[in-house]
């Protein structure tokens, strides 16, 4: 077997009683809970019984996310699975940082919850939405967008899906561009414009209050979602906020360093079903709950 890269999942996975079971029956996931708790009190309770509505409410669903992904992940490494290396989506990127030992859970939960508050500040003052767009090449969404004032490709998910921010009068303008190219569009549960240049307020605001932020040596290699590649320095860190995610090119340079199975930790099968797309030999799981875990467990 080849190596093992661990991936987190992004905003959009949350649901109501994510993260519960793992609070109940791993004592590793309850101590993410705790920490989370004692800075942000009510973490744990809103994260494991708040409904959908509550949870999508950005300045909720990030650091609900964050305990969610990490507390899973923590079960993980608690039950015997070593990772190789690791990746998050957007958000997921934050507990990723945690679990790769570049910030410790205090540090990377305090980021969260301001990151949070200042994307949702932004979205607000900014409005816009997102769009999934599908069967078209991302060369093809990146012509698009360049011909449309207050449209940017955000998310290089996979083979024909990429997601594109826009402001919110250029949406429609969006969606017909699509569809003329024989492309489909699925307007995304979003408050906002996310990775986008609309967020360029949350991302300097956060530059700012978190410059004394420094890396310590990583336990394994993070695949950074502004490159694609390995992280390098806490600015990639800010930038990811109003840069794309490149998530298939992450995906591609961690099975060219090895990685043959992928094990995705917090709630949904999103990147479960994107790392089939992009890599259609690899073994590719997900683990939200005990079952889960124990299916993966079995497996290796």
């Amino acid at each position: 077997m080849g190596k093992i890269a661990v991936l987190f999942a992004g905003q959009g996975a949350q649901y109501e009683g994510m993260g519960k079971d793992f609070l109940t029956h791993s004592p590793a996931a309850e101590q993410v809970f705790q920490t989370a708790d004692s800075i942000r009190p009510g973490t744990s309770v809103q994260c494991t019984t708040a409904p959908k509505e509550e949870l999508g409410v950005t300045i909720n669903t990030q650091p609900c996310l964050f305990c969610a992904d990490l507390a899973a992940a923590a079960a993980l490494k608690e039950a015997g699975v070593k990772a190789d290396m690791a990746a998050g989506f957007s958000l997921g990127e934050i507990p990723a940082l945690a679990f790769a030992g570049l910030l410790d859970t205090q540090e990377a939960f305090r980021f969260v919850v301001r990151r949070g508050i200042l994307m949702d500040e932004a979205a607000r003052a900014q409005g816009g939405g997102m769009l999934a767009v599908l069967k078209l090449d991302a060369a093809a969404v990146e012509a698009l967008c360049a011909d449309i004032p207050g449209c940017w490709p955000v998310n290089y998910n996979c083979p024909g899906q990429t997601v594109i921010s826009c402001r919110e009068d250029a949406l429609p303008t969006a969606e017909a561009a699509v569809k003329a190219q024989g492309g489909r569009s699925v307007r995304l549960a979003v408050s906002g414009a996310f990775h986008s240049p609309l967020m360029d307020s949350a991302a300097q605001a956060l530059r700012e209050e978190f410059s004394p932020l420094r890396f310590q040596t990583p336990a394994l290699p993070l695949y950074a979602n502004v490159t694609g590649d390995v992280y390098e320095n806490e600015e990639q860190l800010f930038r990811q906020v109003n840069s794309p995610v490149r998530w298939q090119a992450a995906i591609e340079r961690m099975a060219q360093a090895g990685a043959d199975t992928f094990i995705e930790v917090g709630p949904g099968k999103t990147l479960t079903g994107l790392t089939k797309k992009i890599l259609p030999g690899a073994r590719a799981f997900s683990v939200q709950d005990t079952a889960g875990l124990q299916a993966v467990l079995e497996v290796l």
